[in-house]
C-alpha cells in the first residue's frame, strides 16, 4: 500500500456524526466500510498543535468502483484529506 499525502479540501456528509459520503478530487466517494475515529496519536507533531484535532479513517468507493482508504481531519476551514492509500 502506497500512502499519498494530500492535505486537500474535501466535503463530508455525516449520518449520526459518522462519515457516509465525501466529495474529493473531483469524485464522489461512498463510505464502504465502518469508519474509525482517529485521535491525536496519528497526526504529525505540527498538526497536533491544533487543539481538538480529530478525524476519521474509512474506505471510500467511487462511482467507477475504485476503492481507497482515506485519513481525513477537520481543520478550522473544514475537512481535509491527510492521506489516501491505494
Amino acid at each position: 500500500m502506497r500512502p499519498m499525502t494530500d492535505h486537500l479540501p474535501a466535503t463530508l456528509w455525516m449520518v449520526d456524526d459518522i462519515p457516509s459520503r465525501m466529495v474529493f478530487a473531483g469524485h464522489r466517494w461512498r463510505v464502504s466500510d465502518t469508519p474509525t475515529r482517529l485521535r491525536h496519536s496519528i497526526w504529525s507533531a505540527s498538526a497536533t498543535q491544533h487543539h481538538g484535532l480529530y478525524g476519521w479513517r474509512f474506505q471510500g468507493t467511487n462511482d467507477d468502483g475504485l476503492s481507497l482508504v482515506f485519513d481525513v481531519f477537520r481543520g478550522e476551514d473544514g475537512w481535509h484529506v491527510h492521506r489516501s492509500y491505494d
